[in-house]
């Protein structure tokens, strides 16, 4: 998941999980019988031969594990592949009745047709060959002092990164830009900018001196030289070897993921008028004009210090290196939308190198994703219009308060909280904004043009519309009620800028949430996806917003001590975790997931034991309520990866391994009792080592 959402970065890109032989296009009474409604556990996966306190989440997922094969085009299996794969049947329908409406032109539904025909013409696409990238590539090749370049590298930007909701601090371009409402001014939109240009996931893949890592680089650079040889550049080594140096210059200033993650250092107002000052070797003036910001004064600038060193490298390399650098991605970033060899180029490095899949996606499938990324709204709102009853927003609703109020008494009942920081605390538990299922009001395409037969079009003039709508939000209030993801999205979110929640209607459906099934499993699994977003408000990064999404210390200096021990000993009880050979996850980077798992967890399973009032829960299939709940949640995050694939994720990625978010389980009292863990178990923790947080 990325930053606030609950799933893990490469989910939906290369990774999740698949069903152990169920249908993609099966519905929730489907699914439901075949996990046995009753009970919500799928029985037949646990590994009973493992004892639950020596390794839970083998215990509960075991056999799974044993009979499940990774898919050939997936970098790992699990369940939000199953939930994905539902969510992608009924995309699917959205998209061939669109293609089979013959709609009129302007309306969204022509759009969803044109936009997967374009994307399925491949035909079309080998006779174009490079020639919807033309302009772009003549336009670059004609740059010719580095005042031009500003002013290319500002029309390049894009509202493509997320640092607050989505743990997203990378675009392929110089700096990205994220709207949303200031750290210090919660009444106003401001454009926050982040550092970019690299091609590879981050940092570390540059500077690490870990083989693997070298090894990628090799295979990068090789893979740089392939895509500019068969666009027929010439000395094509030559500018692989200029593009990959420059880029290894650009890395070295750029923060990492920990000190990216700290929203006291990104708070960094700067002026229009203080780039040129702070920052010299960019013409800022060329640059924010190309950029349609020449009007703004006020920035935030998440990480100067790569603004500073990427301006002065503008300054410093020589002309050419930008050149090659701005053509290459200029090409890299559409190979979906080019001829086969591009795509195949592409695939083999960021897929088969990077994450070890072995096969690439079936376009038609490739094609939905690309029209989800590029028009989701238009697809979501058929989505949720024909897939989530109401029903079951109400049900959700239902147990959202209930998990809300759980969280509210726990915080009441804190010991360790003086009065003035709980009332803080309690104000924004009350305050929260929850959006289920879907937004109230839909993105407006009217203004994009979308044709059949130009996909690379049809990719740029898409990421056009959406930097113009975020743009637009510069001028406006912020909505506190604005959603983040489209309601066909596997995924979860907590938006700490508007202290808010958004739960798509796509995770609401089995096996994550069963109408019909037991309501041990329903507040296991989806119960604890809901705590968990809730519990971002409350975690290392949550915990410095307040009600109103402002950026300010409200805690008292021995809360926060208090507060910050708790979080080390969770980083601690991460670092010993060594899912490879001599790799262990990175505790401090996953922190705030991991926070928001041990509280959501307690959370759900406090709301789940007041939805009882006061009755004992029913045993069923031998497995008593309690049971019932943590066997849920270990299999919601039953996963089977590949190796490359989970070092990637511990490279990159703000959250934990699934196997040991599973794992989570070992800091509640009641697991303990649940399944009468003694102290000579593998997992157990003296009571006072059993992190609670809040």
């Amino acid at each position: 998941m990325k930053r606030s959402s609950i799933l893990v970065a490469a989910l939906l890109a290369t990774t999740a999980c698949t069903p152990s032989g169920q249908s993609a296009t099966q519905d929730n009474s489907q699914a439901a019988k075949a996990t046995k409604p009753d009970v919500g556990i799928d029985l037949a996966g646990l590994d009973k031969t493992v004892k639950p306190g020596n390794d839970f989440e083998e215990y509960a997922n075991g056999t799974w594990r044993k009979n499940t094969k990774i898919p050939p085009d997936r970098s790992s299996t699990g369940v939000f592949l199953e939930v994905f794969k539902k969510a992608e049947a009924h995309n699917r329908q959205i998209v061939d009745d669109a293609v089979k409406a013959n709609a009129a032109e302007g309306t969204d539904t022509r759009r969803i047709a044109d936009y997967y025909k374009a994307f399925m013409d491949t035909n079309g696409i080998e006779q174009r060959g490079l020639a919807p990238l033309k302009a772009d590539l003549d336009a670059i090749s004609a740059v010719s002092d580095k005042q031009q370049l500003s002013k290319m590298l500002g029309a390049n930007i894009r509202a493509d990164v997320d640092p607050l909701n989505a743990t997203d601090f990378e675009t392929p371009n110089l700096f990205g830009i994220f709207v949303s409402q200031a750290f210090d001014h919660p009444n106003q939109n401001w454009p926050y900018v982040l550092q970019g240009g690299l091609g590879l996931p981050g940092k570390d893949y540059y500077t690490s001196s870990d083989g693997d890592m070298a090894k990628i680089r090799s295979e990068y650079k090789a893979y740089i030289a392939k895509l500019l040889t068969l666009a027929g550049i010439d000395d094509a080594d030559a500018r692989a070897q200029r593009i990959f140096d420059l880029e290894m210059k650009i890395a070295k200033t750029h923060e990492g993921i920990v000190e990216s993650q700290d929203a006291h250092k990104a708070d960094n107002p700067w002026m229009r008028s203080d780039f040129a000052k702070k920052a010299p070797g960019i013409d800022w003036d060329g640059f924010w004009n190309a950029a349609q910001l020449g009007d703004r004064q006020g920035f935030i600038v998440w990480q100067p210090q790569a603004v500073i060193g990427s301006a002065k490298l503008v300054q410093s390399e020589p002309l050419q290196a930008w050149k090659d650098w701005l053509t290459f991605h200029a090409i890299d970033q559409v190979t979906d939308a080019l001829p086969k060899k591009f795509d195949d180029a592409h695939f083999a490095f960021y897929s088969k190198e990077l994450n070890g899949t072995p096969e690439q996606r079936p376009r038609d499938q490739r094609a939905i994703s690309s029209l989800n990324r590029n028009l989701g709204d238009a697809v979501g709102k058929l989505y949720a219009e024909r897939y989530f009853p109401a029903s079951s927003k109400a049900d959700i609703q239902n147990m959202v308060q209930g998990i809300l109020a759980a969280f509210h008494k726990r915080v009441e009942n804190l010991t360790w909280m003086t009065p003035k920081t709980k009332q803080e605390a309690l104000k924004k538990i009350e305050t929260m904004h929850v959006g289920i299922g879907y937004p109230e009001s839909w993105r407006d395409y009217s203004g994009l043009v979308i044709k059949p037969n130009d996909p690379v079009g049809n990719l740029h003039r898409a990421e056009m519309a959406e930097y113009k709508h975020q743009l637009a939000k510069l001028n406006q209030a912020p909505d506190k009620d604005e959603w983040w993801m489209t309601p066909q999205t596997v995924n979860a979110v907590n938006l700490p800028l508007q202290n808010a929640l958004n739960f798509p209607a796509a995770i609401l459906q089995a096996p994550f949430y069963d109408p019909n099934a037991d309501p041990a499993a329903n507040y296991g699994s989806i119960g604890a996806v809901i705590g968990h977003e809730i519990s971002h408000s409350f975690d290392n990064l949550g915990a410095d917003f307040d009600a109103e999404g402002r950026l300010r210390n409200w805690w008292t200096p021995e809360d926060l001590k208090h507060f910050e021990e708790q979080g080390q000993a969770l980083v601690k009880q991460f670092n010993a975790y060594e899912p490879l050979p001599g790799i262990h996850i990175n505790g401090q980077q996953t922190l705030g997931e991991n926070i928001a798992d041990v509280a959501g967890l307690t959370a759900a399973y406090e709301a789940y034991h007041a939805s009882l009032n006061g009755k004992e829960a029913p045993v069923i299939d031998g497995l008593t309520g309690d049971q019932r709940f943590f066997l849920a949640f270990a299999q919601s995050w039953r996963e089977k990866i590949r190796d490359k694939a989970l070092k990637a994720r511990i490279a990159t990625d703000a959250h934990a391994p699934a196997k040991y978010r599973a794992e989570t389980v070992r800091n509640l009292d009641a697991w303990y009792k649940a399944f009468d863990v003694k102290p000579n178990a593998k997992l157990y923790l003296p009571a006072d080592k059993r992190v609670h947080v809040w």
